[in-house]
């Protein structure tokens, strides 16, 4: 029978066997994180040799294995709790084995952002994928048409946000004879922000040209608020809270005129504002509410440690930070400054600097004077460390924004207390950007 993305279905929701066979993969130069120690062994065969992180080089990403499964958890207990759905988007990490944690702990799909992650997605079996994005390209379209036809339980929906972007993709669809209708979502935008049609009234007019298109399915519809706002402030907030009011209008004004079947979906929610999703999303009659926060995952120690709402009270437990990097002071040339051999190709820098924590088997440099104060792209500039760095000591680093962390790294080291003096590596997690 096929499926639509709200249906239940039943399964772990991805290939579990193909996720389990990553433990096969044998390790050599391709990964940057690894010592040479670790070339031609398969990562199950190197993890049961024990390996701490005095063995690794820097400059090097880690992930926290406690605050990893926290942050699962509580994700999953909060949206559990709200009564809505959750389909992280998987773009932040690109990491199957993440993938199946969050569908193991309840998610109801993944969301992703272009094609070629879809493609990573289906790799790997994942049955329900949400595309945040309008999918125009006739190649494209021509695969998915493949794939919706040759797997009855895969169930898809992607976004729409004007009449000519229906049009585009049902001429794309009726040229390759496709057999099953592909789901779509009208994209509601918002002044200043990315896509999605600007008004109600125009993603109505989306949403008639849908259910004219013998191709497609109108599912619902959607949007994403984090793109109106960048902060937690008064006027932030209440920028978001219009956005949802006018989604929660738009949902209104399309009551009745869905296609036989689910409930239609409503979705919205980054990792900064999925409370207000709720708040104003999650009472709507005959809608299924599913957000799509990813980053929360990993979490940071910067912009989202600022801006969350389990930050801002939403929740009892906030996330945790998982993601640190690691660098090596290589140079000081300058009483107050040094210079450590991580930067722009390793770290994120996007939504602030790295922010340094403490130096391993050394001192606790937060709290302290010290500061990273730019990146080139392979070095950081501390400055204020005073002797608490000499050359050769190896810092600890707390980053901003995950979204842009993990693309940098295709195997990335788990540890068992990202806080111990050397911490042993229990896992490898791959990604596929």
């Amino acid at each position: 029978m096929d499926q639509t993305f709200v249906s239940s279905g039943t399964g772990p929701g991805i290939d579990t066997g193909a996720v389990a066979a990553l433990a096969d993969e044998v390790l050599d130069w391709r990964f940057k994180a690894l010592p040479p120690a670790a070339w031609g062994s398969t990562v199950r065969d190197y993890l049961a040799t024990g390996p701490t992180l005095a063995g690794f080089g820097t400059p090097l990403l880690t992930l926290d294995a406690a605050a990893l499964d926290h942050n699962v958890r509580t994700m999953a207990d909060w949206c559990a709790k709200a009564g809505v759905a959750l389909a992280p988007h998987g773009k932040t990490t690109m990491a199957p084995a993440l993938w199946q944690a969050q569908l193991d702990a309840g998610s109801h799909g993944i969301t992703l952002a272009n094609l070629p992650q879809v493609r990573v997605a289906r790799a790997f079996g994942v049955r329900r994928i949400l595309l945040a994005n309008t999918l125009l390209d006739p190649a494209g379209l021509g695969w998915l048409a493949g794939e919706l036809a040759a797997d009855p339980s895969f169930a898809f929906v992607s976004w729409v946000d004007s009449t000519e972007s229906v049009r585009l993709m049902d001429e794309a669809l009726r040229a390759v004879d496709a057999e099953r209708p592909v789901e779509v979502l009208v994209e509601l935008g918002g002044p200043g922000g990315r896509t999605g049609a600007r008004g109600v009234d125009a993603a109505v007019e989306v949403a008639a040209a849908v259910l004219r298109a013998p191709t497609l399915r109108l599912a619902g519809i959607g949007g994403y608020e984090g793109a109106l706002a960048h902060d937690a402030g008064a006027d932030g907030l209440a920028t978001v809270r219009g956005y949802l009011r006018a989604l929660a209008d738009l949902h209104g004004r399309l009551a009745g005129g869905y296609a036989d079947g689910a409930p239609p979906i409503v979705t919205a929610g980054g990792s900064a504002y999925f409370d207000l999703v709720v708040e104003e999303l999650a009472a709507l009659p005959e809608a299924s509410v599913v957000l799509r926060s990813g980053a929360y995952v990993a979490h940071d120690d910067g912009f989202y440690r600022g801006i969350s709402p389990l930050a801002r009270g939403a929740g009892p437990t906030p996330f945790r930070g998982a993601l640190h990097g690691w660098a090596r002071v290589v140079s000081r040339p300058e009483p107050q400054l040094a210079l450590l051999d991580a930067g722009k190709r390793d770290l994120p820098f996007d939504e602030g600097l790295p922010e340094p924590q403490l130096v391993r088997g050394g001192p606790v440099l937060t709290g302290t004077a010290a500061r990273v104060t730019a990146l080139n792209d392979q070095h950081a500039f501390l400055r204020d460390a005073g002797d608490l760095a000499p050359v050769g000591a190896v810092l600890r680093l707390g980053v901003s924004h995950p979204c842009t962390a993990f693309d940098k790294w295709t195997m990335i080291p788990v540890l068992d207390d990202a806080s111990a003096a050397d911490p042993k590596v229990t896992g490898l997690i791959r990604t596929y950007f």
